[in-house]
């Protein structure tokens, strides 16, 4: 994915993450963030992988959980993980995308203290190092599984 739609699909998901996020039952302001650490955690992946879809997939949907899950809960990144993939009609792309977003929610709860401080973008950047270690290590999933 290209910067350009990097930016172009952080923008039109903001109503159902928005949503998704005050359903948790977050404040105005908390699902604000959300929202924006969403994109932050997409345009991070984008410009670090911009050939490599399926490595740049697995590392914002790992990023952007861990940091919902230290920042607001893992209540609050489930129900936005869910808004994302509601619109998917590729039930093999969601089972892969759900397993990242599992590894990432595991990894905050392991480390929430650490995470609970600091600038969105250093925060979710730091994320997608510790991502791409694992990706690297095989622990992230990258591929259709094979019944799909």
């Amino acid at each position: 994915m290209s910067l350009g739609n990097a930016i172009r699909a952080a923008t039109s998901g903001v109503p159902r993450l928005y949503a998704a996020a005050r359903g948790s039952g977050a404040s105005h302001r908390d699902a604000l963030g959300m929202v924006a650490a969403s994109a932050a955690a997409l345009v991070i992946a984008a410009r670090r992988h911009p050939s490599e879809w399926r490595e740049q997939n697995a590392v914002r949907h790992f990023s952007w959980q861990a940091f919902l899950t230290a920042r607001y809960g893992r209540e609050a990144a489930s129900a936005l993980a869910l808004a994302h993939e509601q619109r998917s009609s590729d039930a093999a792309d969601s089972a892969v995308d759900r397993a990242n977003n599992t590894a990432g929610q595991e990894y905050a709860a392991a480390h929430s203290a650490d995470l609970q401080h600091g600038a969105v973008w250093a925060t979710v950047t730091s994320l997608a190092e510790v991502a791409e270690g694992e990706w690297a290590a095989g622990r992230l999933s990258g591929r259709r599984p094979p019944d799909a």
